[in-house]
């Protein structure tokens, strides 16, 4: 269940993100929602690696949850202070290196539709860090582009998966 809220959360502030990298929604008021997405995941994060019944994968999960947790508070301080986001960037590099083994473990020991799902939403994350990397990293000029897959993420990624997973309509590993 914990894994359904926070995908709710996560397509929620993939969707707005991407609708302000497209010029629908100012810098400042950006924060919200990445601010609030943070610190769901963050106590998501926190339970999944020290609550009760915590192991070897949920201790594995939490440290994967970090990472988006880090990425949104970074987007809501950079926005904040109303800084260019290289640092964030290079992050995002970081994040996208480590989301394709990632993928490929979850591809490995996948044993239903729903578990290779989640391997090509690792696909599918690592690629947009790495599109956030060149284009907050490197300048690249891909915000429009940036923005759309954002969107398109935020639905098929998070909020689709979130949705099912919290109402009984898909289970993960089972």
């Amino acid at each position: 269940m914990l894994l359904g809220m926070a995908l709710l959360w996560v397509g929620a502030v993939l969707f707005l993100n991407g609708l302000w990298l497209l010029g629908k929604i100012d810098d400042r008021e950006i924060v919200v929602i990445n601010v609030a997405t943070g610190f769901i995941t963050l106590c998501v994060a926190l339970y999944s690696a020290f609550g009760p019944g915590s192991n070897e994968a949920s201790i594995r999960a939490a440290a994967l949850t970090l990472l988006f947790t880090t990425t949104y508070l970074w987007v809501a301080y950079n926005r904040y202070v109303n800084v260019d986001g290289r640092g964030l960037g290079w992050f995002s590099l970081f994040v996208a290196i480590t989301a394709a083994p990632v993928a490929l473990q979850t591809f490995g020991s996948a044993q239903n539709g729903v578990d290779l799902w989640m391997a090509l939403n690792w696909v599918a994350w690592g690629v947009l860090w790495f599109m956030f990397f060149l284009l907050l990293a490197l300048k690249r000029s891909i915000q429009r582009v940036t923005g759309i897959v954002t969107v398109a993420e935020g639905v098929l990624t998070g909020w689709l998966p979130g949705f099912l997973l919290l109402g009984g309509l898909m289970r993960p590993g089972g």
